[in-house]
């Protein structure tokens, strides 16, 4: 069943933004009220992201959009791809791929709602990018993805975005030893800008 966000978020939305996708598209933090360089669980679009990776944090940037989403026919797998700063000086870039009905147009993105991945599943995969540099596929101990909520946000009638929020942590083999990521949560604005068939 499609969700469409509250006429309340609309109203807030269209008052900050001043009816600019512009403004709707940069990324607010809002802190955590448990941990302040976290940002908060939030179902508003804000296109903010945060994670703990050991004893740092991985965070959106207002410099780096912060996700893009691939639908490739072929094999039948959506990368949801999130891009940030980690140590707050290295980009970085995490991957989750995994399989899923195929879509067409990004406003098929609902169909995420409430949908949990098992990042252990021999059909997923998850990459990190350091720095630009190539894709490293991580052997992941356990892990879920979990998309909490999937929303459709109108502007006069007009489909504007998919927002779509969420949480995920995972474990996997770094160096021979075992790295975490944990607390990790999402509020993405998803436009045809950022979404990609191939």
């Amino acid at each position: 069943m499609k969700r469409y966000i509250s006429v309340l978020a609309i109203f807030f939305l269209l008052l900050f933004s001043c009816g600019s996708d512009r403004e709707l598209d940069r990324t607010i933090f809002i802190p955590d009220e448990n941990d302040y360089r976290l940002p908060a669980y939030t179902e508003w679009g804000y296109n903010s992201f945060g994670a703990e990776i050991e004893r740092d944090y991985f965070l959106a940037s207002h410099l780096i959009v912060p996700c893009k989403i691939m639908y490739d026919v072929d094999n039948g797998k959506l990368t949801f791809s999130l891009h940030g700063v980690f140590r707050y000086d290295r980009d970085l870039s995490i991957l989750f791929i995994f399989p899923f009905e195929s879509i067409s147009d990004f406003s098929e993105l609902l169909n995420l709602n409430d949908v949990e991945i098992d990042l252990t599943d021999s059909d997923c995969i998850v990459q990190m990018i350091h720095d630009n540099g190539e894709p490293i596929t991580i052997n992941v101990l356990n892990g879920t993805l979990h998309f909490k909520r999937a929303q459709l946000l109108r502007i006069d009638e007009r489909v504007n975005r998919v927002i779509l929020s969420g949480v995920f942590d995972l474990r996997f083999i770094q160096n021979l030893f075992p790295v975490n990521i944990s607390n990790g949560r999402f509020d993405m604005g998803v436009t045809q800008n950022v979404f990609h068939i191939q």
